[in-house]
């Protein structure tokens, strides 16, 4: 049995900042001579986005990606100064401080140019904008495809001349085209292919419109480490700076030379035997065949831990392999562990890698039906962050 520690939380996330910087390390390596964009959206993907940022750029990369404003100003008040984009904007954003962060705003339709634009006329200051035109997944950017209606421009063909037009005026500079695959994790589907030939007809047609593009990029994690083609100037990681595989019917974790960043760990709460055909949790989905030992694991659905892998989940304790038993609560679910002697405080490990027999996000993800991107970016505020590692400090 493991000694009990001081630790006043139930339950924890450790993130080993040297395996963020050593998988953007391995990241470089596929895109050649193409910068890497570490994307540290949705807090770096439950990680920790100030510590997760700084060990990405430790680790190489050379720019950083968000989602929401609110993610891009956290970063400059921690004074991490790289070059950062920032692609989901609404009509209320707060332009004006996107500008005086010098953080670059992604353009998917006109009105975000005229936003940008009217904040820079306000401010003094020429808005950065990335161009991000739809290739084929149909959610944002500009459609950059013909809609068959007849009408010989497309909605990209529109935001390029609106931009070229802003470009001339002085408000904006345009510094970037992006897109986004839809099936990258299937490298051999043909919508790859055709993704990547509209990317080269819309990054032509900025250029055409006399656009001076400093950047163009396609690949997300999949695409940097199964499609090199697909690397243009940059690359933009999300799930592989964290150490999990995004391609795993192709390659694990491991295949791809990655290192989980996540653990998580709970301590076990209460210890106790049950007879035989006593139900456990809610609903009494699960009853033991004969009496038996069962720990109370204080973390539950409020915490990140997927209801839908109630019976199914798996964790290790005291170095054995166990799962879920029964249904996952609110602060807590149980696990059946026979009759290996437990303690309370001994630790009860969720996520650990695959190191040493410890479950990894991939396993979890598939005891829940799901992926792991969510398995690690749900993992909630009330479990506390430990950061380990040098990369970064």
């Amino acid at each position: 049995m493991s000694e009990p520690d001081a630790s006043p939380w139930p339950a924890e996330v450790t993130v080993d900042l040297d395996a963020i910087a050593h998988n953007v390390g391995v990241l470089r390596g596929h895109a050649g001579s193409a910068g890497v964009m570490a994307v540290v959206k949705a807090d770096a993907y439950g990680h920790g986005l100030v510590p997760s940022a700084r060990a990405a750029l430790a680790g190489g990369a050379s720019a950083l990606g968000v989602a929401q404003p609110a993610e891009a100003l956290a970063l400059r008040a921690a004074g991490v100064g790289a070059p950062l984009l920032c692609w989901l904007l609404t009509p209320s954003v707060d332009a004006d401080a996107l500008l005086a962060a010098d953080v670059q705003v992604a353009a998917s339709a006109p009105w975000a140019l005229d936003l940008v634009a009217t904040a820079a006329r306000r401010t003094g200051r020429t808005a950065e904008v990335q161009l991000k035109a739809d290739t084929g997944l149909a959610r944002g950017g500009a459609f950059a495809l013909p809609d068959g209606a007849g009408d010989a421009r497309t909605d990209f063909e529109v935001l390029v001349r609106h931009a070229a037009s802003l470009s001339a005026e002085g408000a904006i500079r345009v510094v970037g085209v992006f897109s986004h695959f839809a099936y990258a994790d299937a490298p051999e589907h043909p919508t790859v292919r055709a993704q990547q030939e509209a990317f080269a007809d819309a990054v032509r047609l900025a250029e055409r419109a006399g656009l001076d593009l400093e950047v163009r990029h396609l690949s997300n994690s999949a695409a940097t480490l199964t499609t090199p083609a697909a690397a243009w100037d940059m690359v933009r990681p999300g799930l592989a700076v964290y150490g999990l595989s995004p391609v795993p019917e192709l390659a694990s974790a491991a295949d791809l030379g990655l290192r989980p960043a996540m653990s998580v760990s709970a301590r076990v709460a209460v210890v106790k035997r049950i007879p035989a055909g006593q139900g456990v949790s809610y609903g009494h989905t699960y009853a033991p065949e004969r009496a038996t030992t069962v720990v109370d694991v204080p973390i539950g659905y409020a915490d990140g831990v997927p209801r839908h892998a109630s019976g199914a989940g798996p964790v290790q304790v005291a170095g054995r392999r166990f799962r879920v038993s029964g249904r996952v609560c609110m602060d807590q679910f149980v696990v059946d562990v026979g009759d290996t002697p437990v303690a309370a405080g001994d630790e009860v490990v969720l996520l650990g890698g695959g190191v040493d027999g410890a479950p990894t996000a991939q396993e979890w993800a598939e005891a829940a039906g799901t992926i792991s991107y969510e398995i690690v970016s749900r993992f909630g505020p009330r479990l506390p962050r430990r950061h380990v590692g040098e990369a970064g400090r």
